[in-house]
Formats: structure tokens, C-alpha cells, sequence
């Protein structure tokens, strides 16, 4: 079974939807006890940082979050899900995320934003797992105004340049993150959540 974290930002029913198609069992939860004895964990997640971790708190999720991570359950964090595992975010002032990840969010100067859309992937090393069956220059589905830098550039899974070339995916032992949509990406999106489901 796999857990996807409702906090009430994100749009759930799809990301369900999508791994149901790729042959895994999903519930959409924001029940502790349920996300604790899931064999994976998905954040998704859609908006804005503070709100976010506000939600978070109010629930009680962070803790579950980082114990799950903490165990070594594979752990998917999408969009927003993947920005609130880092330590801050720039969005509104300065905002604290989970700290799971080191490294900072950051907005999108001098650009048009969202970046919204489809784009392409440069796949770096980090990403063979998230990957597999996926060449480098597929294009998946984005839509955000906000990006991560995490300061070990080692776990970048994939690069995508809009504008600039900013980290658009990660892999850091479990944790798997991606700033686009992967529920909205067709094949390419299907075959991570497959590639992810097997992990």
C-alpha cells in the first residue's frame, strides 16, 4: 500500500489515479498511523510553502514524515512536495520547510511565471532508478514559480533550463522528488511512478 499525504494542497484523486494505472494499491490519507504502515509514502502538493507547513503542523504529519523518511521507506514528494523537504524557501520572506533536504527554494527572477508547461529533463547520474526506460530530453509537465537548490548538486536527478538551468528532480538514498507533475506527464510520468512502485 502506499500512502498520499492529504493536507488538504494538492490534487490527490489524480496522483491516485496514476499509480493505480502503473498496478499499485494508494490511499489517500492524512491518518498517521495509516501513513506509518504504508510501504511508500507520496507528499504531493500544489501552492504555497508557509500555508503548506501550516497545514502540516495543524495534522500532525510533520513528525510521521520524517520518521518515515528516517526508516527507509521510499519516500515521493512531488511539486510542492518535493520544495517542503528542504531546509527554507525565499517565498513570502524567508519560510522554514521540513530540513529533511539541505538546500533552499528559491523563486524564478527576471522570468515569467509559473513556468507552466511542458519541458524537458537533462538526466544526470543521480536519476538512473527514477529514470529507467526514460531518455534524456523527454519532455513532463511543470507548473510552479519557485525551484530547489539543494547544496549537495550530487543528488540532482535531473536539470531543466528555463531561463536557467535549475534542478527539476532529485534522489537522495529513499527520497525521491520531482518539481513537475508526474501524474500529469503521460508515458514519461506513468513510467517513474512505475519505476517508483518497484522500488
Amino acid at each position: 500500500m502506499i500512502a498520499i499525504i492529504d493536507y488538504g494542497m494538492g490534487n490527490l484523486r489524480s496522483v491516485q489515479k496514476a499509480l493505480e494505472k502503473v498496478g499499485a494499491r494508494a490511499q489517500i490519507t492524512h491518518n498517521t498511523e495509516d501513513i506509518s504502515k504504508a510501504q511508500k509514502v507520496v507528499l504531493p502538493g500544489v501552492g504555497a510553502m508557509a500555508p503548506a507547513m501550516q497545514k502540516l503542523k495543524e495534522l500532525g504529519l510533520v513528525d510521521v514524515v520524517r520518521r518515515v523518511i528516517k526508516e527507509g521507506k521510499p519516500f515521493l514528494g512531488i511539486c510542492l512536495g518535493l520544495q517542503l523537504l528542504f531546509e527554507k524557501s525565499s517565498e513570502g520572506g524567508y519560510v522554514e520547510g521540513l530540513s529533511i533536504i539541505p538546500g533552499t527554494v528559491e523563486r524564478f527572477t527576471s522570468l515569467k511565471v509559473p513556468h507552466m508547461g511542458w519541458n524537458q529533463i537533462n538526466i544526470q547520474s543521480a536519476g538512473q532508478a527514477m529514470f529507467k526506460g526514460i531518455n534524456s530530453g523527454e519532455n513532463v509537465y511543470f507548473c510552479h514559480s519557485y525551484f530547489v537548490q539543494p547544496k549537495d548538486k550530487a543528488i540532482a536527478a535531473s536539470i531543466t533550463t528555463y531561463g536557467i538551468d535549475c534542478v527539476s528532480s532529485v534522489v537522495k538514498g529513499n527520497i525521491w522528488g520531482v518539481q513537475f507533475h508526474p501524474e500529469k506527464s503521460q508515458t514519461v510520468g506513468l513510467q517513474i511512478l512505475k519505476n517508483f512502485v518497484a522500488l
